[in-house]
């Protein structure tokens, strides 16, 4: 069986969702002063130390927040660590490809953004990019990488997704955030398991992220099942602040386990 399909199938039945922490904003402190503090490693580090169970950076063009040396330095440090996966993350159109060349990460995730894109704000139109990227994908894949999409929550969409060969789907889960405690968290969260069972169907791994959180985390584990990892980024390092890395990253595996609690 190929290892990537292996490792899917482990984590699945081990019901359980892995925890990978986006440091893009550790890296976007660091770069406001030239002394080189915080330490993008030494960060990735202390959450790893603290049960992370992975590490995402999305190197963008501008390199407003990881840099190039920054995607390599990780590489090197997550070598020591060969049960992390390394999720590097960005426009395979742009400057995503030579990393992936370059570090071999345990994925990649693509990712629609323009240069100058604030954050990511929606998924891949596969109508429109699916013959562009369908070549990215082969490599990738031939490199041994993981290959997962930055999808809406569009179940009609993951046919197209599967039949260009990836690997997994990330669900763009800022509409559920902005929903979440309001009268709309009950579709938000059956929009989301429904395109998480088509992906599903399709034979596709289910990742999701953006906007997750300690307040909400739980709640969309619990409603959108057989989720494999969340990548987790502005609102971990926005609680480090107060709690500190290590706890931070305690608390966010906290609220996987509770959504994972039998109810009583």
């Amino acid at each position: 069986m190929n290892p990537l399909i292996a490792a899917d199938a482990e984590r699945a039945q081990a019901a359980a969702t892995a925890l990978s922490v986006n440091v893009n904003k550790v890296a976007q402190l660091r770069n406001a002063r030239h002394l080189g503090i915080p330490s993008v490693v030494k960060a990735a580090t202390l959450c790893l130390q603290a049960g992370a169970d992975g590490i995402t950076v999305h190197p963008r063009p501008d390199e407003r927040h990881i840099r190039a040396h920054d995607v390599h330095d990780l590489a090197a440090l997550l070598r020591g660590w060969p049960r992390a996966d390394y999720n590097i993350e960005g426009n395979p159109f742009h400057n995503l490809m030579p990393f992936i060349r370059a570090v071999r990460p345990r994925q990649a995730t693509f990712v629609p953004d323009g240069e100058g894109q604030f954050t990511s704000d929606h998924g891949w139109d596969l109508a429109a990019d699916g013959e562009r990227l369908r070549p990215l994908i082969d490599e990738c894949r031939a490199l041994g990488v993981r290959v997962s999409l930055f999808m809406d929550p569009e179940p009609a969409a993951m046919a197209a997704a599967r039949a260009l060969g990836v690997d997994r789907v990330e669900l763009y889960t800022e509409p559920y955030a902005a929903a979440h405690g309001g009268a709309g968290q009950g579709a938000q969260l059956a929009r989301f398991a429904a395109a998480a069972a088509a992906a599903q169907a399709q034979g596709l791994g289910v990742n999701a992220g953006h906007d997750l959180n300690r307040a909400n985390l739980a709640d969309f584990l619990r409603a959108v099942p057989g989720v494999l990892e969340v990548s987790i980024g502005h609102a971990l390092i926005a609680d480090a602040l107060e709690l500190g890395l290590p706890e931070t990253v305690r608390e966010y595996q906290r609220c996987i386990r509770a959504a994972y609690a039998p109810t009583r």
